[in-house]
This record gives C-alpha cells, structure tokens and sequence, in this order.
C-alpha cells in the first residue's frame, strides 16, 4: 500500500490540525490503518489505530484529543489532533499493516509552539 501523509505545519498551543493520509488501497479486511509520531531524537511511538472492522485504539497520552477516522470513498484515513501541546511536536507517519505487508507513508512536520 502506498502512502501520502499531509496537513502538517505550525501551530499554537491549543490549536488544532487535522492529517490526512491518502493510501493507495484501503481493504474491507484485516487491514489495520494507524498514526504514529518521531520526535526530535526520540522513538516513533504509536498514537492511534482503525481496522477494517472498525475498531479504534488510541495510546494514553493523545485519548481525548486525537481522533482517527477515515472515509472510504475518499481512500484516505484522517488525525484530528485538538488542544495540541508543544510535546506534540514530531513528524507524524502513516501507517497500514495486512497480513505480512507493513507500509509507511513518507511523515508530515507538525510543530507547536509555545
């Protein structure tokens, strides 16, 4: 599956962004369509999840605040991130994973300021 993350830029504390991930298939089975984030020299840590069957996860830290959702028509999965932080700060990455195919989509800068 091929990915295209977008909607990344700068923003206040408090505000909002909503990305978009634009895949090239989205499957109506066993497919799991997620968000991650890579801040500055740190880890890539997941942040939410949507499966074929509709289930949704979401790590601690972003519950509440973050919000995936995709449209089927449109290919395209979505983060409405709210109330964002300055610790929200990362390239955030797209991600799709069915049976053994696990893709990454090329990340989107997203940069709040204080």
């Amino acid at each position: 599956v091929q990915l295209q993350a977008s909607g990344g830029g700068l923003v206040q504390t408090g505000g909002s962004l909503r990305l978009s991930c634009a895949a090239s298939e989205i499957s109506y089975t066993n497919q799991r369509m997620a968000w991650y984030r890579q801040p500055p020299g740190k880890q890539r840590d997941f942040l939410a999840s949507i499966r074929s069957d509709g289930r949704i996860a979401y790590a601690d830290s972003v519950k509440g605040r973050f919000t995936i959702s995709r449209d089927r028509a449109k290919n395209t999965v979505y983060l409405q991130m709210d109330n964002l932080k300055p610790e929200d700060t990362a390239v955030y990455y797209c991600n799709s994973q069915r049976g053994p195919y696990n893709d990454w989509g090329q990340g989107t800068l997203v940069t709040v300021s204080s």
